[in-house]
């Protein structure tokens, strides 16, 4: 008896390791900005977005009114204010309560769940929210995060060279497309947007670089991209 009682201190330790590594990968997941339909941009700035929950200013660069949502404690919520505030939940709070107190401002809404933040964001014009990356976001777009530095930082990592268009290339049609291409934290190309260029040529740009793989980063970034096509 005296032995197996022995063993309950050893099994504690390791249920209470085993807690601390299941929620320390838990709390590891990305968080993607989500808003109403009605926020016309794709992409919007750490900086901007910063600004934006501190209630600096109430619209982005392109003029678009939002109104941000938080969420109510959790998971999400703190990798949300660490990656994006650089404040804790408290910080925050306290922050929100004296811009009530000098009415310089109000409390966001907040919303008890990802479920509840897509719910919301989906039907109430210029709203914008977070939610875990695996979240189901039907209804609502997604906006990428472009970080100062960004097209800089996501090095490619490996590139697949476009086909040249057998028609055009016989024809010394040539030309540079422009792209703006979305990036995955993961290094994935999510999407990718003609900018300028020849369309055909476009085409050709666009189904290359989507095969593209870039380094790892913090969150979505954007980047300009731009494809030469040299007829010899």
């Amino acid at each position: 008896m005296i032995k197996n009682l022995g063993l309950f201190p050893l099994m504690a330790i390791c249920l209470l390791v085993g807690l601390w590594f299941g929620s320390t990968r838990a709390s590891a997941g990305e968080v993607k900005l989500i808003a109403n339909s009605s926020v016309k941009t794709d992409t919007v700035s750490a900086a901007e977005l910063k600004r934006i929950y501190l209630e600096e200013r109430s619209s982005l660069a392109d003029g678009t009114h939002v109104e941000p949502v938080l969420e109510r404690g959790g998971r999400v919520h703190e990798a949300f204010l660490h990656q994006y505030m650089g404040r804790t939940a408290d910080d925050l709070q306290n922050y929100y309560r004296a811009l009530v107190f000098t009415g310089k401002g109000s409390m966001p809404r907040e919303l008890g769940s990802d479920a509840d933040v897509v719910a919301y964001v989906a039907r109430t014009k210029g709203a914008i929210g977070y939610v875990a990356d695996a979240t189901s976001t039907e209804g609502v777009k997604t906006l990428a995060i472009a970080e100062a530095g960004d097209s800089s930082e996501r090095k490619v990592i490996s590139r697949v060279p476009p086909d040249y268009p057998e028609t055009l290339k016989r024809l010394h049609i040539s030309g540079t497309v422009r792209l703006q291409v979305t990036v995955s934290p993961k290094g994935d190309v999510e999407n990718v947007e003609v900018l300028g260029g020849n369309p055909i040529l476009g085409e050709a740009a666009v189904a290359a670089v989507k095969q593209w793989l870039y380094a790892p980063g913090r969150s979505r970034t954007t980047a300009e991209v731009s494809v030469p096509f040299v007829a010899h």
